[in-house]
């Protein structure tokens, strides 16, 4: 849980970065899946910065869906929006309301609550069926992203979040389905694929949400996104299991993490430049 908590540090510290060097590269064609989009935010220092964070929390995520059930790693993702809340708070001086103070409490009630129920990861390696089924998800992102972009307003938002949910979620579901790291058994694992499709989708969307529509939206539809369905996956096809006897702690320990982390989307929008050059907002 510790490495989860980690890679949720290091997630929510990028988003800031990221949110600010997205809205301040020139629009892009409109689509949701847009590569030069993403080559022309690469070119920002705050973006680079933020990749590098989105790097090591990518490591920590990988041993902590190594070690713990989808579901706690998928709730402490999510949670990395109380750490956005909290970081922009201090590095771009957002002022934090008494609700929204509130509601980091209640995410970390949350992942308390999941840490204290969580055993251990499923023993379950995953199907061939199911691994093609993932990479048939990434693929399906790839999709949803080309339509979502030129969708009116708040559609596109909360289609592009859910996106970009999904393409995360596919990389958690993935990790757990790689049972070979040697070149030939990554070749042959159609999970592998499925990762890098899904993960790579995951950041086009994301990148497209950051600067243009409700951002706010589209995270909310992102943690939605990032958290059930491989929460699912988790308990239905690897076998992820709480201790004996606290199924409904773990049940209401992800509910109430997930509702918190939703309570603080609007630190999903970019900061807007004032006059002189300062900044107002944040992710």
């Amino acid at each position: 849980m510790i490495c989860a908590l980690g890679s949720a540090v290091c997630f929510g510290t990028a988003s800031v970065f990221q949110a600010i060097a997205a809205r301040a590269t020139a629009p892009g064609t409109g689509s949701g899946v847009d590569p030069a989009l993403l080559l022309r935010a690469v070119r920002q220092w705050r973006y680079v910065v933020g990749l590098g964070l989105d790097g090591l929390g990518f490591l920590l995520q990988i041993v902590a869906l190594r070690s713990i059930p989808i579901y706690a790693v998928g709730a402490a993702l999510a949670a990395s929006l109380a750490v956005t809340a909290v970081v922009a708070s201090r590095l771009l001086r957002v002022r934090l309301s008494g609700v929204e103070w509130a509601a980091v409490a209640v995410v970390c009630a949350g992942l308390a609550m999941l840490g204290l129920a969580s055993g251990d990861e499923g023993k379950g390696v995953g199907s061939t069926t199911l691994r093609y089924a993932l990479l048939g998800v990434a693929v399906g992102v790839l999709v949803l992203g080309a339509v979502a972009g030129r969708l009116p307003g708040r559609g596109r938002a909360l289609a592009l979040g859910l996106g970009a949910g999904f393409g995360f979620g596919v990389v958690e579901v993935g990790v757990r389905l790689i049972d070979g790291v040697s070149p030939g058994a990554l070749v042959r694992n159609p999970a592998a694929y499925a990762l890098v499709v899904g993960g790579g989708a995951a950041f086009l969307l994301l990148t497209s949400a950051l600067q243009r529509g409700s951002v706010t939206t589209a995270t909310a539809g992102m943690v939605i996104g990032e958290t059930v369905g491989p929460a699912v996956v988790g308990v239905v096809w690897l076998g992820d299991r709480t201790r004996g006897g606290l199924e409904w702690l773990a049940v209401l320990g992800f509910v109430v993490a997930v509702v918190g982390a939703l309570a603080l989307a609007r630190f999903g929008e970019a900061p807007a430049p004032a006059e002189g050059g300062a900044v107002e907002g944040a992710r």
